[in-house]
Formats: structure tokens, sequence, C-alpha cells
């Protein structure tokens, strides 16, 4: 397995930051696999995918740059710069175009665990034909959904932050991404991969968030920056309200927006977050969560400059009565 070793001072300086130019890229890697992981993905590639295969099919340099880059196993280091905090796309994409030649040729060359094909071979544009890509995505199918993209990864971190808070770093780190855990002894399993350990006591680590599921990588600078990208749940990834999830008799008392927020609540949430992920407005919100407050079925507490609201044991008996008695009367367990 890949493991990471690390320090209490390593994990007491680590930060969640958002990229633009990771949530680029993993939505570079969403229309490279042109599968969708819930209907807010599947939307979105059928609005997007087309023109980039088509735009794709006309460009066979970039499109063997796509393939190369993305190999089975690992990615070609140079598309995923290091995030440094918060900057703005151009300023990570021009670590790319800035990538030299040699060196990309290298990166893909490892990617591809082979020889690069023969298109690819003696090119010195490749980092300006990547950066362009991306560019493109980008502006084309990112950026008009950033603030709301922004909104849900902002969402994400105050759930991680709290969760953080509650069960410590094994709990937050361990619900990260798939194959990611804590295994004790100072020691970070970031993913299944037979790759050697790294030492990266006193190093800088980020954890980056992006919204495209199924999607993550690592990346670093060495020896000092490392980056853990991963998804966000799953359930913040979601594009459409979450009132849909709550069982129909709950929606029938409570009213469906009602019920959707109190069945969000498993987890502290604040109120931009439940904003970001429902879709509704902050001031239908900020109503609900009252009148959820004043019938003692959610509470509030202050986490740093957050205000987490979550559901109190009345509201989890509730909830949970109303998920079992619509699953009493699913038609196949009538006699």
């Amino acid at each position: 397995m890949g493991w990471w070793q690390v320090n209490a001072d390593t994990l007491a300086g680590s930060r969640f930051v958002l990229s633009p130019l990771a949530e680029t890229f993993a939505c570079l890697k969403a229309l490279r696999a042109g599968t969708a992981a819930h209907p807010g993905e599947r939307a979105w590639l059928a609005a997007h995918l087309p023109d980039h295969e088509r735009r794709l099919a006309a460009d066979p340099v970039t499109s063997a740059l796509v393939r190369a880059g993305l190999g089975p196993e690992w990615i070609a280091d140079f598309l995923t710069p290091t995030p440094r905090g918060e900057e703005e796309f151009d300023t990570e994409v021009a670590r790319v175009r800035e990538t030299s030649p040699e060196a990309a040729r290298a990166h893909l060359a490892v990617a591809l665990r082979g020889p690069l094909p023969g298109i690819l071979q003696d090119r010195d544009d490749l980092p300006d034909r990547a950066a362009d890509l991306l560019t493109r995505v980008w502006t084309e199918a990112v950026r008009p959904y950033w603030p709301r993209r922004r909104r849900v990864l902002e969402a994400d971190v105050v759930a991680r932050v709290a969760q953080l808070s509650q069960g410590g770093w094994a709990a937050a780190l361990d619900a990260m991404r798939p194959g990611m855990r804590w295994l004790g002894e100072n020691r970070l399993q970031i993913n299944l991969h037979e790759y050697p350990p790294r030492e990266i006591s006193g190093a800088e680590l980020l954890f980056v968030p992006v919204t495209p599921q199924r999607q993550g990588w690592v990346s670093w600078e060495e020896p000092d920056r490392y980056a853990v990208v991963y998804p966000c749940s799953g359930a913040l990834a979601d594009t459409g309200p979450t009132a849909a999830g709550a069982p129909e008799s709950l929606s029938r008392l409570l009213g469906a927006g009602r019920a959707g927020v109190l069945v969000l609540l498993d987890s502290p949430m604040s109120t931009s977050q439940v904003v970001a992920v429902t879709g509704q407005g902050l001031g239908s919100v900020g109503r609900h969560l009252k009148v959820l407050l004043d019938a003692r079925l959610v509470e509030r507490r202050r986490s740093g400059r957050s205000v987490l609201y979550y559901r109190t044991p009345a509201g989890e008996v509730l909830v949970g009565a109303q998920g079992d008695r619509g699953a009493a009367r699913d038609p196949s367990e009538r006699s």
C-alpha cells in the first residue's frame, strides 16, 4: 500500500484549501471516464461531453496527450501541480504551462509506464497544449458553475472540520476517500497501490475537495508541500434538493423542504452548508431551522466562526420512525 510518514506538527499545520485547477482536472477526468456517479453529474456530462469529444477527435495530438496523461494507475505529474492555497485558476494553470517540455514528456512516460506514442515524441508544445485544454474545460464546463460548486466545496470543508472535532484525525481521514485511512504510528495510508512510503514530516499537508465523484489523486512538491485531492461527500455533490430523500410521511408532516433539512442534519451543518446542499434560499433554510429549533428537533452549537445545526434525540426518533414506517409499508412486505 502507499503511505506517508507524518508527525504531529504536520497534522497540526495541515489545512483544507479549494483549487479551481483541481476541480477542473477532476472534471477532465470525469469527461474522460464518460460515466456519471449521480443525476447531477449525468446532466453535466450530457451538456459538455459531446463537444469535448468532438474537439478531441479533431485534435489527435491533444487526444493522445489526454490518454497518456491519465494513465491506468498514475497521472502525469505536470498536469496536477500541488495547490498552494487560495489561488485563481490563471495562477494555477500557469504552472502547467511553465513545465519544461522534457519534464512533461518524462511525466507522460511514467504515467504510460512505457515509451510515448510517436505522435507525442519530440514535441515541445505539450505543456502549452495541456494548459490550453485545462483552460477550455475551466472556461466552458467549470467556471459557469463555479459559484455553486464553491459553495458545495466550502460546505464539505465545514463538515470535515466538524467530523475532525468530533472524532479526531483518524475519523476524518478514514472517511475522506477510498483506500485512505490512518494506520497509526504516524502513518497515513493514501491509497492501496504498492508504492514506497514517503517521509513527509515537517512538510505542508493540504486536503483539497473536488465535486466530481470517483475522482481523487495525490500530488507533491518535494520536500515542502503535499496534497490529497478527494471527492466531497456524495450528498454534497448532488445538484438537486435533498428533500426527495425524506420519507413521504415525514414530508407530509413537516413539509417537503423542512423534512429534507431535518433528514440532512444527521451530521452537523451550518446554514450556508444547508443552502449549498439543498439549493433552497437562505431565507427558506433559516425559517426551516427556526421551526425545527422551536420544536426541539434540532440543536445548534458554535464551531469556530460557524454555527452548526444537528438533530436532537427527538429528531432522530422522528426521522427513524418515519423511515421505519415507510419501509414497513413496502408492498413486497405485505402478506
